[in-house]
Order: structure tokens, then sequence, then C-alpha cells
């Protein structure tokens, strides 16, 4: 592990969740192994992961976004995920009360 790592880790810092993040990247541990090693979650190792790899997706473009925008685009991707699996459900409930499948309601 990282040298920034300590034994006894009270508080996960930015930059103690960076070096966690950077060793899996790097293929030094795994997220199977730090969350066991560190006693967390692992899909909140996940979660920092994914969230390294967009903030340096975003800080290697030509324009980086600022935050706001960032999260204004992840909110109107969710609204428009959430849309979609809305008509789906519409739909699958209309196809269902033209079957006669009721209890599928």
């Amino acid at each position: 592990m990282s040298t920034l790592m300590e034994d006894d880790i009270k508080r996960w810092t930015a930059k103690r969740k960076t070096a966690l993040v950077l060793d899996i990247i790097q293929g030094k541990t795994t997220v199977a192994e730090a969350s066991r090693a560190y006693d967390l979650n692992p899909s909140e190792v996940e979660q920092w992961v994914d969230e390294g790899k967009r903030g340096m997706e975003n800080a290697l473009r030509s324009k980086p976004l600022e935050i706001k925008e960032q999260y204004e685009r992840q909110l109107s991707d969710l609204q428009q995920a959430y849309g979609e699996a809305m008509l789906e459900l519409r739909a699958r409930k209309k196809l269902a009360s033209l079957l006669g499948n009721e209890d599928e309601k």
C-alpha cells in the first residue's frame, strides 16, 4: 500500500482516499483487498474510484467543467433515465391491462 496509508485510519481525508484510489488504479491493490484491509464497504470504495476517474477525466479536458456544471449534467442524465424508466413502467402496466393481467399492476 501507499506510504500515505496508516495502520489505524480514523478519518478518511481526501488525501487518503486519493492515495487508495491511485493504488487501485495502478493495480497495487483491489477494491476487495482495500475494503478488507481498512474495514470499508466495497461499494463505498468503488464510488471513490468512480469519482476519482470522473475528476481525472474532467481535469484532463481542454476546457474543464465547473463543479456546478458537472452536477447539473449528472442531474440531467439521471432525470432523463428516470423519465425513460417511468415511460417503460407505464407501457408495461398498459400492456398488462390490455392482456388482462390485472395482478401485474
